[in-house]
């Protein structure tokens, strides 16, 4: 999974990802000081791997990771190019999350592109910079599938919610739909999950903004950036948190003296599916999957001990994998 930290320049993303990241990239007091994003994989915390670690001892114990992309400021014009602005669009193309922050603190001796300090107008900055690649995207879409009317009234709706103001993740559409989009590889800008960072004290934050925020039904943080008491890991499991809400996902594992591992799948993952994460020769020669769930195993202490009390099941592939699920895949490779 990637997730991208967007906004505007100078409101505090390198910082953030720093925090993240316990990397030291550049975070400088002028527009554009990030031009390549930056990338971090950063462990997913995960307390079942402890508890799994003491019962198993193995020589290793494998976390999933999220990609986190720092990436450059968006200014007013991105669409078209300004600031750079194509190719920083492309980066948050290429990520499943936005994490967009907000600039809410107040300080003389950091630059603000737009010269004051609003973070109610800096959002409608990115999002109108967003929405109108996303139309110019969209209308090269209709022109090409112009004659298929499975797709082209869908797309033409699209359009229309955009040119009104509306991101796409905040229309109606149904499952079907998203569906037919990724099926045809139709990336859209603003159909992206977000999350909105604001990066102020709790107590300096502006009410107006939350409840502009919470309109969207999306996680909100407040994080002080530059606070000399922030705890890192306490903020990365806030926003693993809130992206595993927006995303959906599931976490399984695969135990063994060798190696415990923690693997990410999307909710619906089959067995079939999930045995291809690990490896891709498993789903050509997939036989069962054994699986216990995590309480049982902590639970009972042990596999053995789970299996002779009926808690250990063998499974086909349409299977539908389940949080916590400890999995061991038979297969004839």
């Amino acid at each position: 999974m990637k997730c991208g930290i967007i906004g505007l320049p100078n409101v505090g993303k390198s910082t953030i990802f720093n925090c993240i990241s316990n990397f030291k990239v550049p975070s400088y007091n002028f527009p554009f000081c990030t031009i390549k994003p930056n990338i971090s994989s950063v462990k997913v915390p995960d307390k079942r791997l402890n508890k799994l670690k003491l019962i198993i001892n193995p020589k290793k114990v494998v976390h999933a990771v999220l990609e986190i992309l720092d990436i450059a400021g968006l200014v007013k014009g991105a669409h078209k190019g300004e600031g750079l602005g194509n190719q920083f669009l492309a980066n948050i193309r290429e990520t499943q999350v936005i994490i967009h922050v907000l600039r809410c603190f107040k300080d003389e001796n950091i630059i603000h592109v737009e010269g004051n300090v609003n973070p109610i107008r800096d959002k409608e900055i990115i999002d109108l910079e967003l929405q109108l690649k996303d139309i110019e995207t969209l209308e090269k879409y209709i022109k090409k599938y112009n004659n298929d009317n499975n797709i082209i009234d869908l797309l033409k709706l699209i359009l229309k919610n955009l040119n009104i103001g509306k991101n796409i993740r905040n229309i109606p559409l149904s499952n079907n739909e998203f569906k037919i989009l990724n099926n045809n590889n139709i990336q859209l800008l603003t159909s992206k999950p977000i999350i909105y960072l604001c990066n102020t004290d709790k107590s300096n934050i502006n009410i107006d903004l939350i409840k502009k925020l919470e309109e969207e039904k999306t996680p909100i943080l407040i994080l002080n950036a530059k606070s000399s008491n922030i705890d890192s890991n306490d903020v990365i499991t806030k926003l693993i948190n809130s992206i595993y809400f927006l995303l959906d996902v599931k976490t399984f594992f695969t135990v063994g003296k060798k190696e415990i591992r923690a693997w990410t799948i999307d909710k619906c993952c089959t067995a079939l599916a999930a045995s291809s994460v690990i490896h891709t020769e498993f789903k050509k020669c997939f036989i069962r999957a054994e699986i216990i769930h995590y309480d049982d195993f902590i639970k009972y202490g042990s596999y053995s001990k789970a299996k002779e009390v009926g808690k250990v099941y063998l499974e086909g592939k349409n299977y539908l994998i389940q949080d916590g699920d400890i999995i061991h895949f038979k297969h004839n490779a």
